[in-house]
This record gives structure tokens, C-alpha cells and sequence, in this order.
């Protein structure tokens, strides 16, 4: 076979090449508030680093008190404050394609000159494309921890938020409880109404949930019709009065399926957090709890008592 020899393709002109590389240090160097914003912009996809850089950016060139900043994003409220507000304020929707990404404010004792909110608009103008960025990913993010069915936390967010847990427990010996609910004889309940019925069961139980706990408890979706509920400082008898309320407001979910009502009962499993406890184990024994409950007849709270 004949041999063909390569042809290698140009470098770079020497001239091109050296303005490249001081574009490189003009990049990197300048001392220029829209290209140093930029340049620390593009450093992250974290939108609360993002607005503490702009933040300090827009601060550095126009003065002010207070920056506001809030966004609904993948079904929760954003919010980004930082300083003491001011009489006089400036607010800025911040749109990009058609599409809104946040309202930014900003609040201080003396009104805005011309001149500065022009300022502000320009520096604005650089960082909507990384807004734009930062708030994609946080609504990826949001939904690879959410349950699609029932908009709560999946199980990658509760093994998350339980690992946590156990580290601030052991760092700080506060109490947390952890209750797995799980649907009594809901597979009956699909076979025999179908799974549409299932389905709006299954979205009626974590609206009940959320309304059965406190504000600082979470709510999860852990497998098909068993959820799991995260106490902070709350002791195992205390979760078990709540694990016994939320089984109150699931009996109390009625669907009509045209002549007949459907209702439900749930089972629950209580196991408060050990010392040096892994979340594995954790999760363990409030599986055990709940295996115990349904042991003993089902619609009842069981709980893995701490001390023998």
C-alpha cells in the first residue's frame, strides 16, 4: 500500500497568536467592572454565588443599601437578600427571549441618580445570560430531587436530607425522628379502580401530609405508596403523636369513583436517631417499625423504641 504522508494544517499567524494571548491577559487582568463581573460570572452556576458577586460588583460602581432578589423556580420561591433597605429604591425585571428570570431591587437612603441607574442597566445587561444559566440548573437540579407525580422530595432527596441529619445529630446532639408511611392495601386499590384513581390517591396523601406536619418537617415520596417524614428536634414519642395524626388526615381522603367512595388507612414506622447511627441503620429500623405495623393488623403507628 503507498504510503500517503500527512499533511500538517497551519498553526495559528504568529501576529494572530499574539493578540490572543493579550486578549488572554486583558481577560484575565482588567481592571474593568463589566469585564471583571463577567469573568467572575462565568466561574459558577450557583445563583446564590452569582448575586453575591453582583452584589459586590454593582456595589463597587454604584453605591447602595440593599439588594433583593427573588424568583419562582422548579414550584419554590427563590430568595437572595443582602444589606438594610433604604427609602428610594430601583427594580428590574429581568427577561431574556420571552422568558422571566427573577426581579432584582435595589434599596438605599439616597434616590438614584441618571447616570447610575444607567450604570445599573448595564451592568444588568452582562449578567442575565448567566441569571439565565444559574436558574436552568437550579430547575434541573429541582427536579431530579422531586417526585414527578407528587411534587414532594424523592428518595435521593430524603438520603440526602438524612445523611444530614445524622451529621448534625452526632455534631450537636440534637433530636431527629423519622416516620415511614405506607398506603394500606393500595395495590388493591390500583387492581380494582385503576391506576388513574391510584395516581390522584397518591397526590390527595402528599397534600394531607404537608398539612399533617410542621413547617420544619419534610415530606417525602420513598417508594410507590410509602412516604417518609423527617422531624427535626423531636423525640420518638413525639413522632408518634404525629405519625398517629397524619394517619387521622389520610383516613379522612375520600375519592368518588362514581357509585362507591374510596378511602384509605396507612401504616407507620417511628425510629428516632442514635449516636454514631449511619442512615442506612436508621433507615433500618424504621422499616422495622413499619413492618411491625403492618405485622399487627395495619392502620396503626409502631415505634422502634430507643431504649430497651
Amino acid at each position: 500500500m503507498k504510503h500517503i504522508p500527512s499533511i500538517a494544517k497551519p498553526g495559528p499567524q504568529p501576529q494572530k497568536l499574539a493578540a490572543l494571548r493579550q486578549a488572554h491577559r486583558d481577560w484575565n487582568e482588567s481592571p474593568d467592572p463589566m469585564t471583571r463581573l463577567t469573568r467572575r460570572l462565568s466561574t459558577t452556576l450557583s445563583l446564590e454565588n452569582q448575586l453575591a458577586i453582583i452584589t459586590e460588583e454593582i456595589g463597587g460602581t454604584v453605591p447602595f443599601d440593599a439588594l433583593h432578589y427573588r424568583h419562582h423556580i422548579g414550584g419554590t420561591d427563590f430568595v437572595y437578600a443582602s444589606g438594610m433597605g433604604g427609602p428610594h429604591q430601583c427594580e428590574y425585571r429581568l427577561n431574556l427571549e420571552g422568558e422571566h428570570y427573577g426581579t432584582l431591587s435595589l434599596r438605599r437612603r439616597q434616590k438614584f441618580t441618571e447616570q447610575e441607574l444607567e450604570a445599573i442597566e448595564m451592568m444588568l445587561g452582562a449578567v442575565i445570560c448567566p441569571i439565565r444559566n444559574a436558574c436552568q440548573f437550579l430547575a434541573i437540579e429541582h427536579a431530579a430531587l422531586t417526585d414527578s407525580l407528587t411534587g414532594t422530595p424523592n428518595k435521593r432527596a430524603m438520603d440526602a436530607a438524612l445523611n444530614q441529619a445524622c451529621q448534625l445529630s452526632d455534631r450537636h446532639g440534637d433530636q431527629y425522628s423519622l416516620i415511614l408511611c405506607d398506603l394500606d392495601h393500595f395495590k388493591a386499590i390500583n387492581d380494582s379502580y385503576g391506576h388513574v384513581v391510584g395516581d390522584h390517591l397518591l397526590k390527595l396523601t402528599a397534600n394531607e401530609l404537608e398539612k399533617a406536619v410542621r413547617s420544619s418537617d419534610s415530606v417525602y415520596r420513598f417508594g410507590g405508596e410509602e412516604f417518609a417524614i423527617l422531624l427535626p428536634h423531636t423525640d420518638e414519642l413525639e413522632a408518634r403523636d404525629v405519625a398517629n395524626r397524619v394517619r387521622d388526615y389520610i383516613g379522612g381522603i375520600v375519592v368518588n369513583c362514581g357509585d362507591i367512595d374510596v378511602s384509605v388507612t396507612a401504616s407507620c414506622g417511628v425510629a428516632m436517631h442514635l449516636t454514631h447511627e449511619t442512615s442506612e441503620q436508621w433507615l433500618a429500623r424504621a422499616d422495622e417499625a413499619l413492618y411491625r405495623a403492618k405485622d399487627h393488623g395495619r392502620d396503626c403507628t409502631r415505634v422502634f423504641a430507643s431504649i430497651s
